[in-house]
């Protein structure tokens, strides 16, 4: 008779299990499950007021849920300060990207390695960014309130990597830009995520996000209603009934 040695499976890069959140006596998160492992691209779809945002604070620690557990590597970050889940890894481009609008574009690179101490690294990075974002690096001088949006997002980006995370988290990144810096931003999240940084993306538009994502979650009224791999969702006549709360008939 032979035995076979079993392995723990490698515990997802971030995991959020069984999670209810509320916001006063009004809860958000309904038994939430998702994950994101090593590598991967994961989209959070979902329409106004479905929760998607809300995930997002929780796994930066800005809200803590009533139940369940938010977790990298396996191991909780609930409790813990903002500053303190970046030192595991984690960097957030936030919706609207936030930029310092007072500060040169270079100022608020520098600000995404407030967290490092190894200044010789910080300034290979720097140079390793200015390489994969070129716009970024001929508006290096500029204030960052001065760019337009689709340069605001590319600098939000770069300042998260300057934290060199092993993921990002980020928050309707095509939100409000013209149609040549949505195709550009996607494209740099891609391109992003192939030297090995995951990536967790909060987005409205399901169509966009799902052409670069490898899997993907539907955000219904703080439920997940559907999940599964892009290239399926993105042809699931389900997506739109999602989208609608399932109400409304196909045209």
């Amino acid at each position: 008779m032979s035995t076979t040695t079993s392995h723990s499976p490698t515990p997802a890069l971030l995991s959020l299990e069984h999670v209810d959140t509320f916001y006063g006596q009004v809860q958000v998160h309904f038994d939430l499950n998702l994950h994101v492992n090593a590598g991967e691209i994961v989209s959070l779809l979902g329409g106004n007021a479905s929760g998607k945002s809300t995930t997002m604070k929780i796994i930066l620690g800005l809200l803590k849920p009533r139940k369940g557990e938010v977790c990298i590597d396996g191991q909780s970050i609930v409790g813990l300060s903002t500053p303190q889940i970046i030192r595991r890894g984690v960097a957030s481009v936030p919706e609207s990207r936030r930029l310092f609008g007072g500060m040169t574009v270079r100022e608020n690179l520098l600000m995404g390695a407030f967290t490092r101490p190894d200044k010789a690294e910080i300034a290979r990075d720097y140079e390793r960014l200015l390489d994969l974002f070129p716009r970024v690096k001929e508006r290096i001088a500029s204030l960052a309130g001065t760019l337009s949006g689709g340069e605001q997002q590319m600098v939000a980006m770069a300042r998260a990597l300057m934290a060199r995370p092993r993921l990002i988290c980020m928050d309707e990144p095509t939100m409000g830009l013209s149609p040549l810096y949505v195709d550009k931003v996607l494209e740099l999240i891609a391109q992003v995520n192939q030297t090995g940084v995951s990536v967790f993306m909060v987005e409205q538009n399901a169509s966009l996000a799902l052409q670069i994502a490898h899997r993907g979650y539907v955000l219904q009224t703080g439920r997940i209603a559907l999940s599964g791999v892009a290239r399926d969702l993105l042809n699931d006549p389900r997506i739109r009934d999602a989208y609608l709360g399932g109400e409304a008939d196909a045209a």
